[in-house]
């Protein structure tokens, strides 16, 4: 029996990662955007109003890239916690960040389940903590600054 054949009924599941070197390059900032970015698409579906075929389409685009955002946030949170927040990076921390890459990941799940304002807002939140403990954990300074997108909210920067 040829080795093709085998692979043809054995079930598939595709696997992504950031990196498997491990290459020592992490960032909470896709993280961050993509937060903002499922932020904004909830503002966009709470605004559209009527239930024509046009409305319909928006709400299935919106929802679409919502969808693929929290996906994003995921993806990025979990390579930030299982990657870089390694126990010898941990154990100089003044508090571990389990808790809230807990947080993160369940207000995400709620957030993207419905049309969830205050869920999005709370994984924006705990991000951005996450985003401080990062900065943080390897020696930097960083601020919250008022970010460029149109959600009006905040961004975690790295201080200069």
């Amino acid at each position: 029996m040829k080795l093709s054949i085998i692979f043809r009924l054995l079930p598939q599941n595709l696997v992504y990662a950031h990196c498997d070197i491990p290459c020592g390059i992490y960032d909470p900032h896709n993280a961050q955007l993509a937060t903002h970015t499922v932020i904004r698409m909830t503002q966009m579906l709470e605004e559209i109003k009527g239930s024509d075929k046009k409305a319909m389409h928006d709400v299935a685009r919106i929802t679409h890239v919502k969808e693929e955002h929290s996906s994003l946030i995921e993806e990025e949170l979990m390579t930030l916690k299982n990657d870089y927040f390694k126990k010898e990076v941990v154990e100089k921390m003044d508090e571990e960040p389990w808790p809230l890459f807990k947080k993160a990941l369940v207000s995400c799940a709620k957030a993207r389940q419905g049309i969830d304002m205050e869920a999005a807002k709370e994984t924006l939140e705990s991000v951005m903590q996450i985003a401080e403990m990062f900065y943080k954990s390897k020696g930097l300074s960083s601020t919250r600054v008022k970010a460029p997108y149109p959600t009006g909210l905040d961004i975690v920067v790295q201080k200069a």
